[in-house]
């Protein structure tokens, strides 16, 4: 049996877990973009220290669960051009949307908001028309 499935279950159920506790203890809505734009535009001096931790965690927990052989590390599938020229559009969307997908695929579809949701459909068609524009020109398998 492919493990995928409950590594997977395991990660979302941390996420949610995760969503949750940020609303609760900050009365916030918890999002990655969001979080790190306010550290890299200065906005978020307020809770600084707060948001780097979060970043930080959402960097290192991944990076120390493969090391103690819990998950694969993912391979690359693209190369490296189309993975940076793939971030800064995920970058642009997310800044267009004000918010990625933390943020209005968890937390705004899970309260309900007509904005998360609109969000969260068009990151995933656009996604998917990116993977299908990527692999009929041969910079994806």
């Amino acid at each position: 049996m492919d493990p995928d499935w409950i590594a997977g279950l395991i990660g979302g159920l941390m996420i949610g877990l995760a969503a949750a506790m940020f609303l609760l203890l900050n009365g916030r809505i918890m999002g990655a973009s969001g979080l790190l734009g306010g550290l890299i535009d200065g906005s978020g001096r307020a809770n600084a220290p707060e948001r780097a931790v979060f970043i930080a965690a959402l960097i290192l927990v991944p990076a120390l669960l493969s090391r103690a052989g819990i998950g694969g590390p993912a391979l690359p599938v693209a190369g490296l051009g189309v993975m940076v020229l793939a971030g800064l559009l995920v970058g642009i969307g997310t800044r267009m949307a004000n918010g990625c997908t933390s943020g209005h695929g968890v937390c705004g579809i899970s309260r309900l908001s007509l904005r998360g949701i609109v969000a969260t459909l068009i990151y995933l068609l656009t996604g998917g028309l990116a993977v299908l524009i990527a692999r009929a020109l041969g910079w994806a398998p």
